[in-house]
């Protein structure tokens, strides 16, 4: 049974504003899109602690780039962020509020998904690395010769050592970038706050798939073609936190316009709410 919490989410999700602005802005795929939502609030128990305004903005944020919020497989996710607020109060004291937000996330499976669509490429894939499957790495090219083992048991039992993405376009041009399993840990502990401050979120529960992502979305942002797509995506998994390391060095090639517009759509619903009903 539902508790509370996913009832309000229900009800704010079947407002009569709320639902006209999905239906104006996902068309037909907007009855899915609400279903999914109220499975997932179902779900997650740590969801359902999140402001109902957050949980439609995030999840529209996935919608937007047509990807599944079903964290089950791996395409986008919901994540549950603790978050402080600054008001004053009427004797004019600034006063601290902790809540639980919603924020939307791509997983590294969305990335491959939204790679597959641009047409651009012909083989994208990321990996772990196992202990012994590192046979020679050239200092100064940075090139790294594997030694993959090819019974899935025996691997399987060797300890991952690190993270590899790889891709291949069309017109032959190819990247590789590893990170160790040490990189991707410091990493996370400098950028994830609920990661370096509580040890939760989806750093401890799926640090694999978590890591994968990192190198994957690195590679992509670096050096690969990007359409608008993998654009979006990048910048608005990107605003979880202003300074992830894994910024692309070379930014997306949007105009300031495009850009503060790709951001600006994932907020619309919540900043249009809080003007009209003073949510």
């Amino acid at each position: 049974m539902a508790n509370n919490n996913t009832n309000a989410i229900s009800m704010y999700v079947n407002r009569t504003d709320i639902d006209s602005y999905i239906k104006k802005t996902l068309g037909e795929r907007a009855k899915q899109f609400t279903a999914s939502l109220i499975a997932a609030a179902n779900n997650d128990k740590g969801l359902v602690t999140c402001k109902p305004k957050s949980v439609v903005t995030a999840a529209m944020a996935a919608a937007s780039l047509d990807l599944p919020i079903n964290s089950n497989l791996g395409f986008a996710y919901l994540i549950p962020y603790k978050n402080k607020t600054k008001s004053v109060d009427k004797n004019g004291k600034t006063v601290w509020a902790e809540e639980t937000v919603c924020q939307f996330q791509m997983g590294y499976k969305g990335f491959i998904q939204l790679a597959q669509r641009s047409g651009l490429y012909k083989t994208i894939n990321v990996t772990e690395v196992h202990e012994g499957e590192i046979a020679s790495q050239d200092r100064l090219s940075g090139e790294i010769e594997f030694a993959w083992i090819d019974d899935d048991v025996e691997r399987e039992k060797k300890p991952v050592i690190g993270y590899v993405a790889y891709f291949r376009l069309l017109n032959g041009f190819e990247k590789v970038l590893y990170w160790t399993k040490e990189k991707c840990e410091a990493h996370a502990n400098k950028y994830s706050k609920n990661y370096a401050k509580y040890g939760s979120g989806l750093w401890k529960d799926a640090f694999d798939d978590m890591a994968k992502k990192t190198v994957l979305k690195l590679l992509i942002s670096k050096y690969g073609p990007l359409n608008t797509q993998l654009q979006e995506a990048i910048i608005k998994d990107q605003t979880i936190d202003n300074e992830y390391e894994d910024n692309p060095t070379r930014k997306p090639e949007l105009s300031e316009a495009e850009e503060a517009q790709i951001v600006e759509d994932a907020e619309k619903l919540a900043d249009e709410l809080e003007a009209e009903n003073g949510d």
